[in-house]
């Protein structure tokens, strides 16, 4: 059981259809380089810990969110997001607060699942056995994506010498105008 709960939560995260997930995880990921692994690491443990906040008091029936209100607070978690990262500037205070943008935005990013959870689980009396393989796929699948965007930045950044503001930049804006066209379509 284990394994299939897993493998919802990876495949949750990795879905392309749902691809706003992966553009989150991409926008939070723009103003690291591989170096910073561990830092992007607890950020997107904040998202999931966020995430799994909302699917546990859905799961326990204590939140219910209008659906049209959760599906454009999505992407717009993505352009605030992105629009931080335009606007930061290298503080340590203002790297606490990515996190803490990041773990209430997972709690955003979880009512946008938790219809789909609820049905997941169903009656099921111990929703801990459902919610704990499920969010360790999310994170698994998350750490997949962070994966392939510290790559991808590494070859820009350290091989091709593409300056990194200019990358935060590219990124970031690309991540804002994908989610600006999913808040109008």
């Amino acid at each position: 059981m284990f394994s299939t709960y897993f493998e919802l939560g990876f495949d949750h995260i990795l879905d392309i259809k749902a691809y706003d997930h992966i553009l989150f995880i991409v926008a939070l990921c723009a103003i690291y380089t591989l170096s910073q692994w561990r830092e992007i690491l607890i950020l997107v443990t904040a998202f999931t810990i966020g995430h799994c906040i909302t699917l546990v008091l859905s799961g326990l029936k204590l939140v219910s969110v209008n659906a049209d209100l959760i599906e454009f607070l999505i992407p717009l978690t993505i352009i605030i997001t992105a629009g931080f990262n335009v606007l930061k500037k290298k503080s340590e205070r203002r790297v606490r607060w990515n996190y803490i943008l990041a773990l209430f935005f997972g709690l955003i990013h979880g009512l946008g699942f938790s219809n789909y959870f609820k049905a997941l689980i169903g009656q099921e009396e111990n929703i801990v056995s459902v919610l704990l393989p499920f969010n360790v796929g999310v994170e698994a699948g998350q750490i997949v994506i962070v994966a392939v965007v510290m790559l991808i930045a590494w070859i820009f950044i350290d091989l091709a010498k593409v300056n990194q503001r200019e990358w935060t930049l590219f990124i970031s804006g690309a991540a804002a105008g994908v989610a600006a066209m999913l808040m109008i379509g």
